[in-house]
């Protein structure tokens, strides 16, 4: 059975996983500006612009809320994708050069994605503050900049 709300996701984790997702579902909900929404999306807890803010919804999939942030318990790791750290050189410098000041290890990082294995490595006072780097009208502007027209 898979997740259908984010309280159902944090129940079906691992024991030792719930405390650290339901902890990162609160710093988000506590800093994320307004006009985001939690849901299940993609199989894990996101925060999507709404199509009642955002109609178009995600170019890839026109159904679908703009994705932004999602949290997941992967096998070996806790993963947080950020896509406007993918999509803006600024923040991702601004979470950079942040990084070491709040973490003694080095960000495990792809695109869009961190991942921590330790759950004692997330900086978490960080991710605060990285999700009220933007709002719901200036991710829409970075994506639609990204868009190929």
């Amino acid at each position: 059975m898979k997740a259908t709300t984010p309280d159902q996701y944090i129940e079906m984790l691992p024991e030792e996983r719930k405390y650290v997702i339901q902890k990162l579902r609160d710093i988000i909900r506590n800093n994320l500006p307004s006009g985001f929404e939690e849901e299940i999306s993609y199989g894990m807890i996101g925060y999507v612009v709404p199509k009642t803010i955002y109609p178009k919804g995600y170019h890839a999939k026109p159904e679908s809320p703009l994705p932004f942030i999602h949290i997941a318990s992967q096998k070996n790791h806790i993963a947080i994708y950020h896509m406007g750290m993918y999509s803006q050189q600024t923040l991702l410098d601004w979470f950079l050069g942040e990084y070491s000041r709040y973490s003694k290890t080095k960000p495990d990082m792809g695109k869009s994605c961190l991942r921590f294995k330790n759950e004692k490595d997330i900086p978490f006072e960080l991710i605060g503050q990285l999700v009220t780097k933007m709002t719901a009208a200036e991710w829409i502007a970075v994506y639609e900049s990204t868009l190929k027209h």
